[in-house]
């Protein structure tokens, strides 16, 4: 499902058209003078999401890093994220020298702040929420943890732009937050990411690693001044993304709507079945990119998923063990083998305490996620089709939960 991706049109066409006549593929000059689209969407971006600076880059994964970098995670800095996330999210730590550690998801499968209080050590630097299928972490609650122990909130909002929670944009809530472009997501660019934060030192210092000249382009004061890498975004990305931000309302208020049709189709044989749906911890804050519910048992969803594939309804069971998917943590290969670019073994050579990573680690994600079905709620969906889709997952469940 490309929910942005299918909303393109002749809007996305003239704005890329606009920057190649323009000949200015790099946002800071080119043989005609005018105005960033980079900084454009920068500048939009920020503005939509309720924060002070916005910063544009070249994906999800150089956003996570650049937000790291924001809030000063260097070697041996522990960093506790969901066991429920897409191994960049992880990657992302790896590649400053920090060290991932694993806390458990509950039944909203976004982090659980117990889990994650439980395990902070003198080491832990920060916390990572990420907003998993769209939906919103409990960000009171981790908020409230991060800042009892004096830890930095990171929000990896990369399945989740546009959500809310009480009334606040996801990724504004926390230190810094970071949000993905890529095809798959709610907006698109193909490629892309965006960092946003309302503290100006972390922008600071996320703008000079984004761009290895980025202290003298921003008058970044001498003695502030940190050496960087490139991962600044081009022009024709930006041009693009400037387009889908306008469209993201309105691609939420789709899903929204056809989400809710979906699951009010689905309550009574749910609740007749001992059915439950994936807790939304701000149902208004949820951006609806799908319907999740827990089978009372691995077995049952194991029956009910290839029947709803032969009804042509595209749902599945969302963790097996046999078949390897990034965004589970034991299926995390070179990280749990804890393989290394180097024979010293960075970064968890740098680690202050010993470190390793079992299969078993997180058993209350793993038990949620072979109980869940996942169904994804496109905002292209008929009426026909939600008819359909709810008489097909009637008949399925009725017969086989």
């Amino acid at each position: 499902m490309y929910p942005g991706g299918m909303a393109i049109d002749q809007q996305e066409e003239q704005a890329v058209l606009e920057v190649l006549r323009s000949k200015r593929l790099f946002r800071y000059y080119g043989p005609n003078p005018g105005l960033s689209k980079a900084a454009e969407l920068e500048r939009a971006f920020a503005a939509h999401m309720g924060t002070r600076y916005g910063l544009a880059v070249t994906s999800g994964t150089a956003a996570l890093m650049a937000g790291l970098q924001g809030i000063g995670i260097g070697p041996g800095d522990e960093v506790i994220l969901p066991a429920y996330t897409w191994i960049a999210s992880a990657s992302a730590v790896l590649a400053l020298g920090g060290i991932p550690v694993l806390a458990e998801v509950d039944e909203s499968l976004t982090l659980d702040p117990a889990d994650a209080e439980a395990k902070i050590t003198p080491h832990t630097k920060a916390i990572m929420a990420v907003h998993m299928r769209g939906a919103p972490c409990r960000m009171d609650a981790i908020v409230d943890v991060a800042r009892r122990h004096g830890l930095k909130v990171v929000e990896d909002t990369a399945q989740a732009d546009g959500g809310s929670f009480q009334g606040k944009r996801l990724g504004s809530l926390g230190d810094v937050g970071c949000f993905s472009l890529q095809f798959n997501k709610i907006i698109t660019a193909g490629e892309g990411g965006m960092v946003i934060t309302n503290d100006e030192q972390i922008w600071k210092r996320a703008v000079m690693y984004h761009d290895v000249a980025g202290s003298l382009r921003n008058d970044i004061p001498r003695a502030e001044m940190v050496w960087g890498i490139n991962l600044r975004m081009p022009e024709l990305l930006a041009a693009v993304a400037l387009v889908q931000l306008r469209k993201l309302d309105g691609i939420l208020e789709a899903m929204r709507e056809r989400k809710r049709l979906l699951k009010a189709g689905l309550a009574d044989v749910a609740r007749r079945k001992g059915i439950t749906f994936r807790e939304i911890t701000d149902p208004e804050g949820d951006t609806s990119i799908a319907l999740i519910w827990f089978m009372p048992e691995r077995a049952s969803a194991e029956r009910v998923a290839p029947a709803l594939e032969a009804e042509n309804i595209p749902a599945g069971v969302m963790y097996h063990p046999d078949h390897v998917d990034y965004h589970i943590y034991c299926h995390w290969l070179p990280i749990m083998a804890q393989a290394s670019w180097t024979p010293a073994g960075a970064p968890w050579c740098w680690a202050r305490r010993d470190i390793r990573y079992r299969q078993d680690e997180c058993p209350r994600t793993l038990d949620l996620l072979g109980r869940a079905l996942h169904m994804d709620v496109s905002p292209l969906l008929s009426n026909d089709d939600i008819e359909e889709t709810l008489e097909g997952a009637n008949r399925v469940l009725e017969a086989l939960a």
